[in-house]
């Protein structure tokens, strides 16, 4: 499991040119079952993405399509980790 930190790197207008385009990405991926989270940080400085990969090689590949890693509109931090607790019901999504 990983956790994709987002850090805007550019101001929200020229964000909000290319949130059709990540929104089209974000689908993907759950429809894909990679993704089971994701949202905006607050305040609005980025965002946070929770991926189920096989691999932190699969979880770059994916990050690597997002149209905000693309165009450099934001900088990503990837966190791995090993789920060992859920809530109730949540380990259908892992």
């Amino acid at each position: 499991m990983f956790i994709f930190s987002l850090t805007y790197l550019k101001s929200i207008s020229e964000v909000e040119k290319y949130l059709p385009q990540h929104i089209d990405y974000l689908e993907r991926h759950y429809q894909s079952g990679h993704f089971i989270a994701s949202g905006r940080k607050v305040p609005r400085t980025g965002g946070v993405i929770l991926c189920r990969a096989e691999s932190k090689e699969q979880a770059l590949a994916i990050m690597q399509k997002d149209p905000f890693y693309i165009y450099q509109i934001a900088e990503y931090d990837i966190i791995e980790f090993v789920p060992t607790k859920y809530a109730n019901g949540f380990e259908a999504f892992i």
